[in-house]
């Protein structure tokens, strides 16, 4: 399976994992599923950390994406356009490019956003 971590489970995943529901826990810790990160949700990381909401060494975020055995997956052009396509059920633009990187790339997005339930995207939560 290859698994795309929606903003707030990659936080999860790095500060508190036993937050993340179990199933998704499971999937994400198993070897044989690819799990990425968006650049998006680094971004939306780096922004909160700017602001003063989230404390995180920034510096070290990588070496600990990569511990978590995640690759990151960078804004391709069909991935903007997509983004810019979707129907206005959520106004999120972070979320809004999980969503159409997820589609785009084939891939399940790993979140317990219910807002995501209105478009056509594999979850799980």
């Amino acid at each position: 399976m290859r698994l795309l971590l929606d903003t707030h489970i990659l936080l999860w995943a790095l500060l508190s994992p036993d937050r993340i529901p179990p199933a998704a826990r499971a999937a994400i810790a198993e070897p044989a599923n690819d799990v990425l990160v968006s650049v998006a949700s680094l971004w939306e990381i780096a922004i909160k950390h700017a602001l003063g909401r989230l404390v995180l060494p920034l510096d070290r975020l990588p070496a600990l994406i990569a511990e978590l055995g995640c690759t990151v997956l960078p804004i391709a052009l069909p991935h903007a356009f997509a983004a810019g396509a979707l129907p206005r059920h959520h106004a999120d633009p972070f979320d809004r490019m999980l969503i159409a990187q997820a589609r785009h790339e084939g891939l399940t997005l790993v979140t317990v956003n219910t807002m995501f339930a209105h478009y056509d995207v594999p979850i799980l939560a």
